[in-house]
């Protein structure tokens, strides 16, 4: 793997404006959400509503992801997002989000998730990985996705690669009547055969007008995770795959959670819909 130097936080420029007339998620400017009690399963018209969401997040994390090359910043991807969003009339979900001060998540290299754009220049050799999420209508859209920064070592290349078919292999698995814990099992069983880890304690969830509804969609092989999969469950499949450990440390600002070994770490994401015969992804663009 390439020898490259760990990650430390850069400079988080200010916080970008949204337009006074796009509509905001109802946490923002509060600690934390409203806890969700409504239904997993979504009727017709939320559904529709999700598509076009889940299509604007497409397209942003697809625009920003354009740029990804050495010597550009993780702040500039985020710019570029923002303003996509904001110009097809979405919201940054992230923005605001428990404090969360960035319209996306770009994790590289050893960060598993949830890492702040900032100051930090790509390199030749990163992995990048862009999380987006656009709410509009009421709505959320919620995806991620791992890319190749210049000239990438091949362990890192296939990591990239084998965590996109893991998603692709979940989403398949996702029928009607089948319980939750499916999608783990075959995370989990095709990532063994490569001696990755898989990520425990941050998951897919429930999504529709919640970004976060309760639901937990876990990516290892749970057997406390039994709710049945229905007609009209959303929800994210978001698998987290490690060259070594899956436990890991988190950054003094809250956010950023880093492999404990400091080893590389791939993940993708879609938002599905569950059809009466497998799962519609709402994520793309």
């Amino acid at each position: 793997m390439s020898g490259q130097s760990l990650l430390v936080p850069g400079k988080i420029s200010p916080t970008r404006p949204v337009p006074a007339s796009i509509p905001r998620p109802e946490y923002v400017g509060k600690d934390a959400p409203t806890p969700y009690t409504g239904p997993e399963v979504q009727d017709a018209e939320t559904i529709e509503r999700m598509r076009i969401a889940g299509r604007i997040a497409a397209q942003a994390m697809a625009e920003a992801a354009k740029l990804i090359a050495p010597g550009v910043t993780t702040d500039e991807l985020d710019r570029v997002a923002h303003e996509f969003m904001c110009d097809h009339g979405a919201y940054p979900s992230t923005l605001g989000y428990r404090g969360f001060p960035k319209s996306l998540c770009s994790s590289l290299n050893e960060v598993i998730c949830h890492g702040i754009p900032d100051s930090t220049v790509l390199k030749d050799g990163d992995i990048v990985n862009l999380d987006v999420t656009a709410y509009i209508n009421g709505v959320h859209g919620d995806n991620n996705a791992t890319y190749l920064c210049g000239q990438v070592d091949e362990e890192s290349t296939l990591l990239v690669e084998r965590t996109r078919e893991a998603l692709n292999r979940a989403i398949k698995a996702v029928k009607p009547g089948r319980q939750i814990n499916i999608i783990g099992r075959v995370i989990e069983s095709y990532a063994k055969r490569f001696g990755y880890g898989v990520v425990r304690d941050f998951t897919g969830h429930g999504i529709n007008s919640s970004f976060h509804s309760g639901l937990i969609v876990p990516h290892y092989d749970s057997p406390h995770h039994t709710t049945d999969i229905k007609p009209g469950m959303t929800f994210t499949i978001e698998p987290m795959l490690t060259l070594g450990s899956y436990d890991y440390d988190m950054w003094d600002d809250g956010w950023t959670v880093v492999t404990k070994d400091r080893k590389r770490t791939a993940q993708f994401e879609h938002t599905l819909v569950v059809t009466d015969t497998g799962a519609e992804i709402l994520t793309l663009p």
